[in-house]
């Protein structure tokens, strides 16, 4: 029952979702001509991928953003197909397969990690859908898959993907629970953790994969005007729902504390969250500009990444401090903020968000600060084969930091109780939400 309602309650998810998926092709389509496009793309799928890999830099606006669109359709079909349940943690998906399809994922090099957990959900005698989330998360490793088809041989690229998708599920489960719901990208630190057996395996053999450096810039006037109108209709979208009732549910978000899982999808129904996505955007956008950094694919991939995880955790009251903590950090490790990784680390450091919203908002600008420091480092021995490093990073940032501030900060931020939430949504929803801030479900086991 509770399945189906919620298919019922969020069911325009999927279909909204394709169409952004064709936006995506149809402002490649028309950023050149057809052989142009084709042309990249063929650049696209020959390339190894490996971090940073700016789509836009290597194959031009036209094939970076029909590639991004033609892997958000898939995905949104894999999603349709194997009939999963419309919430927070399909948004999340969709916004990282959308985002990281402009700097590392494309149609070639995701098919071998999904075939492996595929297979491993065939060995298992379970259910596809049940890991179709982590099938699809985990081609944060497709750099694996291009690596080995483009340096030596197609096959073995398949191979090494078939590998990557079948171990993925069960280092997944067991290292979700050591972060302690603090890192949002759990999973890129689970690949993280994978890549750091891949690597040294691979230099044992002889093989030297190395981490690259394209990056794009000199469009952010008319990436910048799209996003804004991208973010506006979201905004617009969530409020034509009614904006009094709407607006609320966006305040009582405002004062969840972000830790996974948090189901915002679920917990709050689609206008308020679609509100948050567009302010969450503005946000991440504005950040880019403001301090002088580059609109490109990789830093669009992150702005994705950030209205994707708008649906599970992520508000501005828990980001802002992260991303300041980050702007702190630039100033007091002599990097220039212009840094590429720097300007990544603003944007995905927010996976740390939790901490600003658990402990309050001086931790979260201390975890960002923590942070702007081990992701320059932390991805090095991975050599560009983790496509989230920052969740990596923002692993070990969790890992060491949210037992010592546990044991240090005795009072926390106040969140809502579940009794607030119910008084509230009394008010406006005839039935109450099917799940609470902080309470276990499906979300947190995908």
């Amino acid at each position: 029952m509770a399945h189906l309602t919620a298919r019922r309650r969020n069911g325009a998810l999927m279909p909204a979702s394709a169409l952004f998926g064709m936006a995506l092709i149809l402002f490649g389509l028309c950023q050149g001509p057809p052989e142009q496009i084709l042309s990249g793309l063929r650049t696209i799928v020959t390339m190894e991928d490996v971090l940073i890999t700016d789509y836009i830099a290597v194959a031009g606006l036209g094939a970076a953003f029909v590639n991004a669109g033609l892997v958000t359709l898939i995905s949104v079909a894999i999603l349709w197909l194997l009939d999963d349940t419309p919430n927070g943690a399909t948004m999340v998906t969709i916004g990282l397969m959308s985002g990281f399809a402009l700097f590392g994922k494309n149609i070639a090099n995701i098919w071998p990690i999904l075939g492996g957990t595929a297979l491993y959900a065939l060995v298992q005698k379970e259910a596809l859908s049940r890991h179709v989330n982590v099938a699809l998360r985990t081609t944060a490793l497709s750099p694996v898959v291009s690596f080995m088809a483009v340096r030596f041989h197609p096959w073995l690229g398949v191979a090494a993907g078939l590998l990557v998708g079948f171990v993925m599920p069960p280092v997944a489960e067991h290292a979700h629970r050591v972060q302690n719901g603090m890192n949002l990208y759990s999973l890129g630190f689970s690949c993280g953790l994978v890549a750091m057996m891949l690597v040294p395996a691979f230099k044992a053999f002889g093989l030297a994969p190395a981490a690259a450096h394209y990056w794009s810039g000199g469009n952010n006037a008319r990436l910048g005007a799209g996003l804004a109108a991208v973010c506006a209709a979201f905004i617009l979208a969530g409020l034509a729902r009614g904006p009094r009732p709407v607006l609320k549910k966006y305040w009582m978000l405002l004062h969840t504390s972000g830790r996974a899982p948090s189901d915002y999808v679920r917990t709050f129904s689609p206008g308020p969250v679609l509100v948050n996505m567009g302010i969450n955007g503005l946000i991440a956008t504005g950040y880019i500009v403001l301090t002088g950094g580059d609109l490109n694919g990789a830093t669009i991939g992150a702005i994705f990444t950030i209205i994707g995880f708008s649906g599970y955790g992520k508000h501005a009251f828990n980001i802002v401090p992260v991303m300041a903590g980050v702007l702190l950090g630039s100033l007091l490790n002599h990097v220039d903020l212009n840094n590429s990784g720097l300007q990544l680390a603003g944007l995905f450091g927010t996976t740390l968000a939790p901490f600003a919203g658990v402990f309050g908002w001086p931790f979260g600008v201390l975890a960002g600060l923590v942070h702007s420091s081990v992701v320059l480092q932390a991805g090095l021995p991975l050599e560009g084969m983790n496509l989230y490093n920052n969740g990596f990073s923002g692993g070990l940032v969790a890992i060491v930091l949210y037992p010592i501030l546990t044991a240090l900060v005795k009072r926390r931020r106040p969140v809502l109780m579940e009794e607030d939430l119910f008084a509230i949504f009394a008010q406006d929803d005839p039935q109450p939400p099917e799940e609470l801030p902080g309470r276990e479900g499906d979300a947190a086991r995908k």
